[in-house]
């Protein structure tokens, strides 16, 4: 699955190596401080991002779900089951930001 870094990132990532490197510290020590595996992390992150409306981090989390495992539906269905959490719109606008991900020809993933 090819891995789009938008050209924006790499520039403050560039600019800025060390708090960069403690962000992504940061979320790799969340990520192993209990005992959700990583597709289960990335559908939270995935929600998460749908909630704060970051198209950019639902693009990454959408990426990384199904290279951790999750199905399309399981993308999907991560979406929509914080509707009655962020509303409609927000869940609506988070399930076109995953679609240009979900919508990539090499995805590579089953559908189920």
């Amino acid at each position: 699955m090819s891995r789009r870094i938008p050209g924006f990132y790499l520039k403050v990532k560039k600019q800025y190596p060390q708090y960069f490197s403690a962000v992504e510290a940061l979320g790799e020590a969340a990520r192993q401080a209990g005992p959700l595996d990583p597709k289960t992390v990335h559908l939270v992150q995935l929600a998460a991002a749908a909630a704060v409306r970051s198209e950019g981090s639902v693009h990454s989390h959408a990426r990384r779900a199904l290279e951790a495992g999750a199905t399309l539906e399981e993308v999907r269905h991560a979406l929509l089951c914080v509707t009655s959490t962020i509303g409609f719109p927000s869940v609506t606008a988070a399930l076109s930001w995953a679609e240009d991900v979900l919508g990539e020809p090499d995805k590579g993933k089953p559908t189920k």
